[in-house]
């Protein structure tokens, strides 16, 4: 960039310093362009689905573990989280929860804070 200096002003005093810089012509144009958005990553469509959170069976965690972490995370009664631990130990999976993407990613999460292996599927 070059740096011009501009004439004294009047009114300054004499050995004060009034000289001003302004920036060339050409630096003020910007080169960066604008980002261009080549593909959409994510459809309306696929968030909109409904999502299943899915418990896998582990052989590390006690039943009555998975029991009391499926009460804590989705609020189940001991009646309602036990079905779907024997369904976990004996189907090998069980469907938790099924709706907005957003919450089911909510569950997941959680449910692996718990060392839980749990996953998120598209229904259908």
């Amino acid at each position: 960039m070059s740096w011009q200096p501009q004439r004294r002003r009047a009114g300054v005093a004499q050995g004060e310093s009034a000289v001003t810089f302004s920036a060339a012509k050409d630096a003020t144009q910007s080169t960066v362009e604008d980002p261009v958005i080549e593909k959409e990553t994510r459809s309306q469509e696929d968030v909109d689905l409904p999502w299943q959170v899915v418990v896998h069976n582990d052989p590390v965690n006690l039943m009555t573990y998975v029991t009391m972490v499926f009460q804590r995370v989705f609020g189940y009664p001991r009646e309602k989280a036990e079905k779907h631990m024997l369904e976990v130990h004996h189907q090998g999976r069980s469907i938790l929860w099924s709706g907005m993407r957003e919450r089911a990613e909510l569950y997941v999460q959680q449910l692996h804070g718990y060392l839980l292996l749990a996953t998120l599927e598209k229904v259908g």
